[in-house]
């Protein structure tokens, strides 16, 4: 088993929080993991990407090579664009359909979903939306991460656990909240 995934999107959109998740869960199911460090701007608006690498046997780099990744996962359209280049041919790319438009010349949304639409193997989803809906806007990023759990080689219960790890010490309301997002995100795709 090995999984090759990009993280994208822009600061402040919950990144971090997305690959302690599937760290915590890795780490529950005794896989081997590797991260490369979060690269770009981490401040509010900056873009922000990085390379997690799972798998049952030793992993010797932390970068993914051009064309391997199984899976980009990005809370912001644009930014998934952005790491192609890393997407095998049989990969998935899950993004968030809204876009964080943090520069003056941002493309225009419809033509980003355009092109995003010419990918083979894509989800785009509407995730602030399904993340106001499951109690706070600020779960998008567990709504992404539920919507690309079928892409994880590993039991969804493993992330549950691992939401309830990383947000127990925020109170309950929290855990539910985000455990909600990360439900909906996976009954998006599944029931697509």
């Amino acid at each position: 088993m090995k999984n090759d995934i990009i993280l994208a999107g822009v600061g402040g959109q919950g990144i971090l929080s997305i690959a302690s998740t599937i760290g915590l869960a890795a780490v529950g199911n005794n896989l081997f993991l590797k991260q490369s460090e979060v690269h770009g701007m981490s401040q509010r608006g900056g873009d922000v990407q990085s390379h997690l690498r799972l798998s049952d046997r030793p992993i010797s780099s932390d970068l993914i090579p051009y064309g391997m990744a199984r899976l980009i996962i990005s809370v912001e359209p644009m930014e998934s664009l952005r790491y192609l280049p890393w997407l095998s041919k049989k990969g998935w790319l899950v993004t968030n359909s809204n876009p964080f438009i943090n520069i003056p010349d941002y493309p225009d949304p419809d033509a980003l979903l355009s092109e995003i639409r010419k990918i083979r193997n894509h989800i785009i989803i509407n995730a602030d939306a399904i993340a106001k809906e499951a109690g706070s806007i600020r779960s998008g990023n567990m709504v992404i991460l539920g919507a690309s759990s079928p892409f994880i080689e590993m039991p969804f219960h493993s992330l549950e656990n691992a939401v309830k790890k990383l947000f127990g010490r925020k109170g309950d309301e929290v855990v539910e909240i985000n455990l909600k997002a990360l439900r909906a995100g996976r009954d998006y795709s599944v029931n697509r």
